[in-house]
């Protein structure tokens, strides 16, 4: 991999990793069907569901599927980034408020010690990752360059189709990255750039923010290149363009 035109500023190292991870995941998901989209390796996995068929308490979408949400918690795998919350100087009120949890809840993560309890977290379908991606850009944008008002839960349209989540995806984070790349250096160091209203985002620099979103998108792609290897080696075959499901 040549290294000619490498920008080295910070805006340009994360727009570089950004994109670079973006190839490699348009790589990954040619041929992406409505099966392997919708595919439940396990029993009790999150997905997309019709609303009438939806399993846990928060399911949430503005249309007639919904994405699965379980009651909130704060997940072993998540215990250091609370106590990086804590070590930055916010209270456990706050800590609180941000994962919708209680303050004894807080107190109980930021008191455990050893090793973390094995993550329960379910297991997730291609569908599941990608409307939780979409919703994340779709409200990134809203809450840093949009009007900042519409809950970002409430932004994607669910559909059981994967060659139409994937269009809308992609196009949403063509958005975001067509916005990120005009940021200033003195916005990138701006605390509360971006208002998105779950998570620390309003008590953050945006660079903070920026690090974070490349980081959830670069997570989620590797697990969905692994839920596509094991789709093949259960015996399954690729999609050749994707068949159409009712949305």
């Amino acid at each position: 991999m040549g290294t000619d035109g490498a920008r080295t500023d910070r805006l340009g190292l994360l727009l570089d990793q950004f994109d670079q991870a973006r190839e490699m995941a348009e790589v990954r998901l040619t041929g992406l069907g409505d099966e392997e989209y919708l595919w439940e390796p396990v029993p009790g996995c999150w997905s997309i569901r019709r609303r009438e068929e939806a399993v846990t308490p928060r399911a949430f979408g503005p249309g007639a599927w919904v994405l699965d949400l379980g009651a909130p918690d704060i997940p072993p795998s998540e215990y250091a980034e609370v106590a990086r919350q804590a070590a930055g100087g916010m209270t456990v009120a706050k800590i609180a408020e941000d994962w919708s949890v209680s303050v004894e809840r807080v107190e109980q993560v930021l008191a455990h010690t050893g090793a973390p309890e094995p993550d329960e977290t379910p297991v997730t379908t291609i569908a599941w990752r990608l409307a939780h991606l979409h919703v994340e850009f779709a409200g990134g944008w809203e809450w840093t360059f949009g009007e900042q008002r519409q809950d970002p839960r409430l932004l994607v349209d669910f559909t059981p189709s994967a060659g139409l989540a994937l269009e809308r995806f992609w196009r949403a984070v063509d958005r975001w990255r067509d916005s990120i790349a005009a940021v200033t250096e003195g916005q990138l160091d701006t605390v509360g750039f971006s208002q998105y209203p779950y998570g620390s985002h309003p008590d953050d620099p945006f660079i903070t923010v920026l690090s974070g979103a490349n980081l959830e998108f670069i997570h989620h792609m590797a697990e969905i290149a692994l839920l596509r290897d094991l789709w093949r080696a259960c015996g399954h075959r690729f999609s050749p363009a994707g068949s159409e499901a009712d949305g």
